[in-house]
């Protein structure tokens, strides 16, 4: 769903309040887990956590008017989504989630490529959540990505 925000208090705002608590804990986990260096915006239209120009000049490769995005958080139609970058591109890090997650959710992981989707709002493993985003510094992504995603 595309919410009208310029700035992720704005976005949180518009979520119905089912939406709004989950999003905000998530959006709190994050914040007290990531690396220094990243940093908050708006990003796609969803929360976003971005390397920015001023660690990564060179910016996300597709629109390097844009930072290099990170991790995105999102209220879709049918469940809130977690965008991980790091997880598509580092097949250590997708391996150690994909094992973790039984131990820290009852239902059956749902995810795309860097997609992580949660249908039920009351089975969301935020402490998973937390360690992974302490699995990857703004450096070490930057090194990642040079290497695996911008040729």
């Amino acid at each position: 769903m595309k919410y009208k925000a310029n700035t992720p208090n704005e976005y949180i705002a518009q979520l119905p309040q089912e939406r709004k608590l989950v999003i905000e804990k998530l959006r709190g986990t994050i914040l007290e887990n990531l690396p220094s260096g990243f940093e908050e915006q708006l990003s796609y239209g969803m929360l976003g956590y971005v390397v920015p120009h001023s660690l990564y000049p060179a910016g996300y490769h597709v629109q390097p008017e844009l930072p290099l995005p990170f991790i995105n958080l999102a209220s879709q139609k049918n469940f809130i989504a977690l965008y991980h970058s790091g997880i598509y591109a580092e097949p250590a890090i997708i391996n150690w989630f994909k094992n973790e997650y039984p131990n820290h959710c009852k239902r059956k992981l749902d995810m795309g490529k860097s997609c992580v989707r949660f249908k039920s709002m009351d089975d969301i493993p935020y402490e998973l959540i937390a360690e992974l985003c302490t699995k990857m510094t703004p450096t070490e992504w930057i090194s990642l990505y040079e290497k695996n995603i911008k040729k």
